[in-house]
């Protein structure tokens, strides 16, 4: 969308990447399925969205009623190593509280993978709060070359 937003960081944009809308239409689904499996066993997961292993999202905080969980989905193991997949990383802030999130219950994440990148500090900012493997399928520049912050 072209138009100004607010991001969750709070910082105002000129454009938004819906890669939510991308990745839930079938194309997109099954293409990122893939590419998310294939991360999922070269890093060695066994939780994460999109591959034959447990799926689980982080919520941004825990809710007040049923479970109270902050990780739903199937429970975790001690053993399992956590895979995140991120839609977008602008500051990397929310892809920080999810890897404390998740280390916090006693789990291990091992690596992080965006759809996007808005290339606005949040792949050197996840890279330097954990050591663990940051990739983006694409980044900002190949989505929107165009764009007016450029």
């Amino acid at each position: 969308m072209i138009g100004e937003v607010v991001l969750t960081s709070g910082a105002r944009a000129q454009y938004l990447i819906d890669a939510k809308r991308a990745i839930l239409l079938r194309p997109g689904f099954d293409a990122l399925g893939e590419l998310v499996a294939g991360y999922a066993h070269e890093w060695g997961a066994t939780a994460v969205g999109g591959a034959d292993v447990k799926a689980f999202f982080v919520r941004k905080e825990a809710k007040q009623h049923g479970l109270a969980r902050r990780i739903e989905g199937p429970l975790l193991e001690a053993e399992d190593r956590c895979m995140l997949v991120e839609d977008v990383v602008t500051t990397g802030g929310s892809t920080i509280r999810a890897l404390e999130a998740i280390v916090g219950e006693g789990h291990t994440v091992c690596g992080v993978l965006a759809i996007c990148d808005r290339l606005a500090g949040g792949a050197e900012t996840i890279k330097q709060a954990a050591d663990v493997p940051y990739v983006a399928l694409t980044t900002i520049d190949e989505v929107y070359p165009e764009r007016p912050d450029r």
